[in-house]
């Protein structure tokens, strides 16, 4: 096999390891022969083959593997026995670590952190200073972002946007075109579909159902006030 890219002699410390300086040895998607990308641990963290590339002050370490197409840049880190693979890109000061997963066209960026067993797949975005950890889930067009929190076994999917302050865990699921905002914590074995929820804690589906009865009522009130 030809190799794509070498190891230079350029090193730099990071977590108590040595990195090294990559070196493109041929052209590639939009790499050029001779470029200079980003800082790895050995030529296991970055494929030899695909266009998968580590871009800037970029560092991945430890068992970590980045390919694909993947692209890691900015100051991004992706340690630990993380993965970052097909159309991925991990970018800004974002970090990937323990075994997370994060695949397809998923965009992690900012201050965002995806950690533990959690994947982050689809077209999914996390970014701002999001955390995604346990064995979370964010795919299809879902977004996460500010300071939101994603955790535990919570699945985030669909187009639903989880941002602000708020929290989803448990077993949460939070689907379809659902927004959860603000201080809002949705925990425990909730299922939240097309519900906005800016300001509240739901733990149990309960909660959930009487909830929007109340706003079908406030609104039908509403509407015969306008009458």
């Amino acid at each position: 096999m030809n190799k794509k890219y070498k190891l230079t002699s350029e090193t730099k410390q990071h977590l108590g390891k040595t990195l090294f300086r990559i070196k493109a040895l041929i052209d590639f998607s939009i790499v050029a022969k001779g470029e200079l990308g980003g800082w790895i641990e050995k030529e296991d963290n970055l494929s030899q083959e695909d266009n998968a590339w580590v871009y800037g002050d970029a560092r991945v370490s430890g068992n970590a593997r980045v390919s694909g197409n993947a692209r890691v840049s900015g100051d991004a880190r992706v340690s630990g026995d993380a993965r970052v693979s097909g159309d991925a890109r991990v970018s800004g000061d974002a970090w990937v670590s323990g075994d997370a997963r994060v695949s397809g066209d998923a965009r992690v960026s900012g201050n965002a952190r995806v950690s533990g067993d959690a994947w982050v797949s689809g077209n999914a975005q996390v970014y701002g200073n999001a955390w995604v950890s346990g064995n979370a889930q964010v795919s299809g067009n879902a977004q996460v972002s500010g300071d939101a929190w994603v955790s535990g076994n919570a699945q985030v999917s669909g187009n639903a946007q989880v941002y602000g302050n708020a929290r989803v865990s448990g077993d949460a699921w939070v689907s379809g075109n659902a927004w959860v905002s603000g201080n809002a914590q949705v925990y425990g074995k909730i299922k939240l579909q097309t519900i906005l929820c800016s300001r509240f804690s739901f733990e149990f589906q309960w909660q959930i159902d009487l909830w929007f009865k109340k706003e079908k009522e406030f609104e039908d009130e509403l509407k015969a006030k306008g009458k």
